[in-house]
């Protein structure tokens, strides 16, 4: 393990403290520690002005920790010699005092206690309420940033990088700020702890100056009172340097630049004010007994200010109006030269397009939740199907109808639908004791016949065996469908690359063997979308790329590869679509079976079924028959054929439904069992 010369540091500096904790330094090393105290007080101070972000300091807390427990060290440390050495504790504790009470002792002590006042009162206590506000506001306002990212995310305005940026930005701000609430608790206690030392200092100095010296109450209370201010002097004000910090650090707010460029920037903003106030002092300066020379030199100070100021601001909007006129000329003139299309050109992977009378339901200050959903929908595709779905483009269309939506797969739009806003959408669940008024529709997704009724009417419905569906819920599960059932075209090159690199992450040596040795990005492409054409989940992509790795080199055909990984599938497959481990299957006549293998012909472009037409008719026929009865009983058919057969079946299945799934028996797992309900023949 490599250790940095900083943590070296950081240990030995803990180290020292507990060592002068422990064994009191005489008083020239003690002056050394002193002036590295008030130092180090200065530069954190200074520091604190320059930074443009609170979280631009974010280890402040851990400092201001070590700072306190190096000052309470020293001030362990000044104890012991002010009450153990005769009232010395060093050079630096005796100027500091000395310059404090300026000759007249009691001037100074009252000095000193204002010194605490302030510390303790003003500083400590409103850097302490700031830090816990902030700390309080900030994990309060957590959620609506989330928010925001994911309607960024979702509405295409930033990508995943950026998202991530901002949303590690927000968990700094907020565990910056935790820290910071805690960390005023220690300057708080550092000021209760000065206040005590000091009490300490001067009672007990004094009462051993009477037992062990040889001087007279008077002097012996000037020495250790001396000591004693001197001492509280030197530690407070550096802790008033860090409280002042501390309350710096928390009142800013993230800028572009410094806090005194902020500040100058922001309050001479307004000449105007300065001139006003120099002209209000000039005024106040002619009350009798008022000093006017010195009210006279601030307003003059203040009109000069605001008069250059003033001059500076005209020279801008002069530019600006230069610059706007500029660019209304070179605007006229891009008008007039062949227009640039390329900007044009791009197009989103998938978009949900709306009209007005949606967009309350996507506006979140209007309280509409959509996108929400939109970002759980994503979430969902990559748990179900595991499928990173591309940022989904929401805007609104004025040549949709006022409830109107449309969804588009690559500026293409594949399907529409129609909501009614202050309704919902009651389905019947098959029970229904008694029909409700409503008005007729059919739902979208599924095309099942529904019934638009208005909220209140929603416990009537229930009541009576109907189904409520909210509106935003409508199109939600419309979206999701589509991009289940469309999943395969969205799937690209770039995500098929994001899959194997968090693949790589756990398995490095199985994406090396197999990736790009035995295949390229394309090839794996293509077999993905084959799984995903048929709702298969890719999820597991270690058993698949281990399938690909296993049979890469017998067969460079994908359409033969997507089978073998399908066995590999094998127990996720019949999970997904046989879920109660009871399969009521359709199977194909052996003559049939035979058929398809001798009529699939190889091409160039691959593999093809040639079939008499009459023959065809006469399997949709037949096969139609055997699902319509199935589905009379309420039962999901699954069509069961041998692997040599399944993948042309399916192209002839599919034309009668797209989703009806057709299995091998290689995919079944042994766990199920397996009932025919129809064999289709010739």
């Amino acid at each position: 393990m490599k250790f940095k010369i900083s943590d070296v540091a950081i240990a030995l500096i803990l180290l020292a403290i507990l060592v002068i904790i422990i064994f009191p330094p005489n008083t020239m090393l003690m002056d050394f520690l002193l002036i590295i105290n008030m130092a180090v007080c200065i530069i954190i101070l200074l520091f604190s002005l320059y930074i443009k972000d609170p979280v631009d300091f974010s280890v402040f807390p851990t400092v201001l920790l070590f700072i306190t427990v190096f000052r309470l060290g020293l001030n362990l440390a000044s104890t012991r010699l002010i009450l153990g050495n005769q009232g010395d504790a060093g050079e630096v504790i005796r100027a500091f005092g000395e310059v404090v009470v300026g000759g007249n002792l009691a001037v100074g002590i009252i000095a000193f206690i204002i010194i605490l006042i302030v510390q303790f009162m003003v500083i400590t206590k409103g850097a302490e309420r700031v830090a816990e506000v902030s700390a309080r506001f900030t994990l309060d306002a957590m959620p609506g940033k989330q928010m925001a990212i994911d309607a960024d995310l979702n509405s295409g305005f930033i990508d995943e990088n950026t998202a991530r940026e901002r949303r590690q930005k927000i968990q700094d701000e907020a565990n910056f700020n935790g820290a910071m609430d805690g960390a005023s608790k220690f300057i708080k206690g550092d000021a209760i702890a000065g206040l005590l030392i000091t009490f300490i200092n001067a009672v007990g100095g004094i009462v051993m100056g009477i037992l062990t010296m040889d001087a007279d109450i008077g002097e012996v209370a000037e020495i250790f009172t001396l000591a004693t201010i001197g001492d509280g002097l030197i530690t407070q004000i550096p802790a008033l340097l860090v409280s002042t910090a501390s309350g710096i650090i928390i009142t800013r707010t993230a800028g572009e630049g410094t806090f005194g460029a902020e500040m100058s920037k922001q309050i001479l903003s307004q000449p105007y004010a300065l001139i006003m106030g120099g002209a209000l002092l000039v005024l106040v300066s002619l009350m009798p007994g008022l000093p006017t020379i010195p009210m006279w030199a601030v307003a003059l100070v203040l009109m000069i200010i605001g008069y250059i100021m003033t001059t500076r601001q005209k020279e801008p909007e002069v530019a600006e109006d230069q610059q706007l006129e500029a660019a209304e000329e070179e605007a006229a003139e891009e008008k007039r030269k062949p227009e640039s299309v390329t900007a044009l050109l791009q197009v989103d992977p998938i978009e949900l397009e709306f009209g007005y009378g949606i967009v309350p339901m996507v506006d979140v200050s209007q309280g509409g939740d959509l996108l929400d959903r939109v970002v759980m929908i994503r979430r969902q595709c990559a748990i179900d199907m595991g499928v990173i779905v591309p940022a989904i483009r929401l805007r609104d269309n004025i040549q949709l109808g006022t409830n109107e939506y449309s969804i588009k797969i690559k500026g293409v739009e594949i399907a529409k639908g129609e909501v009614m806003a202050d309704h919902l959408l009651a389905l019947s669940s098959g029970e229904v004791e008694e029909e409700i008024y409503g008005i007729p529709t059919v739902e979208p997704t599924f095309g099942l016949p529904a019934l638009w009724i208005p909220k209140s009417d929603r416990d009537e419905a229930e009541v009576l065996g109907y189904s409520t569906v909210d509106p935003p819920s409508v199109i939600a599960t419309h979206l999701t469908e589509i991009i289940k059932r469309y999943g395969h075209e969205l799937l690209n090159r770039q995500q098929v690359q994001t899959l194997i690199d968090n693949l790589k992450k756990t398995q490095p040596a199985l994406v090396d063997e197999v990736v790009p040795k035995l295949f390229s990005l394309g090839e794996i492409q293509r077999i993905l979308a084959n799984l995903l054409s048929e709702n298969i989940p890719i999820r597991d992509m270690a058993s698949i790329i281990e399938a690909l790795g296993d049979y890469g080199t017998l067969t460079r055909d994908p359409d033969m590869l997507t089978e073998y990984v399908r066995q590999a599938l094998k127990r996720s497959i019949s999970k997904r679509f046989i879920p109660e481990d009871v399969a009521y299957v359709i199977t194909l006549d052996p003559n049939l079976e035979q058929l398809i293998i001798e009529s699939t012909k190889q091409s160039e472009h691959g593999s093809y079924l040639a079939i008499e037409p009459v023959q065809v008719h006469s399997i949709f026929d037949k096969l139609r028959a055997i699902i319509e009865n199935m589905k009379n009983k309420g039962r999901t058919p699954v069509i069961l054929t041998s692997p040599l057969v399944r993948r042309q079946f399916r192209k002839i299945a599919e034309q009668i439904s797209p989703e009806l799934a057709v299995l091998s028996y290689n995919e079944i797992d042994s766990g199920v069992e397996v009932l025919s309900e129809g064999t289709v023949t010739l």
